[in-house]
């Protein structure tokens, strides 16, 4: 029964496959540019936070909304992206949120409070979108090539994810930008990313039937799709809670803020290599249970290295979390795909993750903070990232076993 519905799987994914040649390639750099246009226009808000705050007369409550505003809206639309691509079609949904996404970077750039958060709202929502689909849409499109995509996806994310973090003070210091002029350069991006989709809106009628065919799969009753939702929504947690406060725990440690700035820089750039090689060592083993072991081990040696190692080795700790958080969403990503049949639960299957995923880590910086306050130490707080690490490795061990969502057991 299982080979049948493997044979069928087969079949709906030859539908979905491009034209070799020119389509494929014009496909391939269009996903290039959408995932490079997923993460500067959140990332380079942070480093500004403090430009905005004073510029417009804002709480520290309020301008850190900036940033949970958009995490609220990816857990919020997140399960709703797929039905969208369904009725519409993966290539128009994707259009029109790039669409979005351009709109609303200019409005966010705009005079006012209002325009600020409207334009962050706006943002949020197109890059949940994008978020969901892409998965799918690899699965569908490069079912030999998954692990390839999927790591050129990641990396072109990550790098300007990277590269907006690091040149956001610059540019609105020194370069006289203002942190509105500096936020609204990101325009230029999503426009890029939008004008490389048009191609595929000419090809969109192709395999329409087949990439969206209702599934059978009542993924939110799966408990693997919960597996890999948990292991989404830790590496997520982990992430996020350690980029909003690393760089404060190292400060309270007695060093400086331009070196704690660059220690947390360094645990970024070590994960870019391997979102990129991890997909694809993923997607050539029959169960990728090896990889999530590494990844829980690294993150458990780094935080334990922050909470009680010395901070002569913090680099050696801040490079073991990257590596560990490039192990991690590298398998997230691939999750996706790997535990699906086809591309409609690959994009349920990543809706749903990444609803729940992104819950956490909309909540995490918070809590992290709120225990810190209560405690006036670290030390439970990152007790409970080691936790979570723990839980990583619990849920990792289910996502990443050969099954597949629907499986009886």
């Amino acid at each position: 029964m299982r080979s049948k519905q493997q044979t069928a799987a087969t079949l709906e994914l030859d539908k979905t496959r491009p034209d070799t040649g020119t389509t494929r390639i014009l496909l391939a750099v269009g996903i290039i540019f959408v995932a490079a246009a997923l993460r500067a226009p959140f990332t380079s808000v942070g480093p500004l936070l403090g430009m905005i705050r004073d510029d417009l007369g804002l709480s520290s409550t309020l301008a850190g909304a900036i940033t949970t505003l958009p995490l609220l809206a990816f857990a919020l639309l997140s399960p709703f992206a797929p039905q969208l691509a369904r009725r519409f079609g993966t290539a128009n949904v994707l259009m029109l949120a790039l669409l979005a996404l351009s709109t609303g970077i200019l409005i966010r750039s705009g005079a006012g409070v209002v325009m600020l958060y409207a334009g962050t709202a706006v943002i949020g929502l197109s890059i949940a979108i994008c978020n969901v689909l892409l998965p799918g849409l690899i699965k569908g499109k490069f079912p030999e090539r998954i692990g390839l995509m999927t790591g050129v996806y990641t990396v072109s994310m990550n790098i300007c994810a990277a590269a907006a973090s690091g040149i956001s003070v610059p540019l609105a210091q020194h370069a006289g930008f203002g942190w509105r002029g500096t936020l609204a350069l990101w325009f230029a991006v999503a426009a890029l990313a939008t004008i490389f989709w048009i191609p595929q809106m000419r090809n969109r009628t192709k395999g329409s039937t087949a990439d969206h065919k209702p599934s059978s799969i009542r993924i939110w009753r799966s408990p693997l799709a919960w597996q890999v939702t948990l292991f989404m929504g830790l590496q997520s947690l982990l992430y996020y809670v350690l980029i909003a406060w690393f760089s404060v725990i190292l400060s309270e440690r007695g060093m400086s803020s331009s070196h704690a700035g660059w220690i947390l820089s360094l645990m970024q750039l070590a994960q870019l290599p391997f979102t990129f090689f991890v997909p694809l060592w993923a997607g050539r083993m029959k169960n990728q249970r090896s990889l999530v072991i590494i990844t829980s081990i690294l993150f458990m040696i780094g935080i334990l290295g922050v909470w009680l190692g010395s901070t002569a080795w913090m680099a050696v700790w801040a490079i073991g979390i990257g590596i560990a958080g490039g192990f991690a969403f590298g398998l997230a990503m691939m999750f996706f795909s790997l535990r699906t049949r086809s591309t409609q639960e690959a994009s349920e299957l990543s809706g749903m993750a990444q609803s729940v995923g992104y819950l956490l880590a909309a909540m995490g910086p918070a809590v992290f903070g709120l225990l810190h306050d209560v405690t006036h130490s670290w030390n439970v707080p990152l007790a409970l990232l080691a936790v979570a690490s723990v839980l990583l490795f619990v849920a990792g061990l289910g996502a990443g076993s050969s099954r597949f969502v629907g499986d009886s057991k």
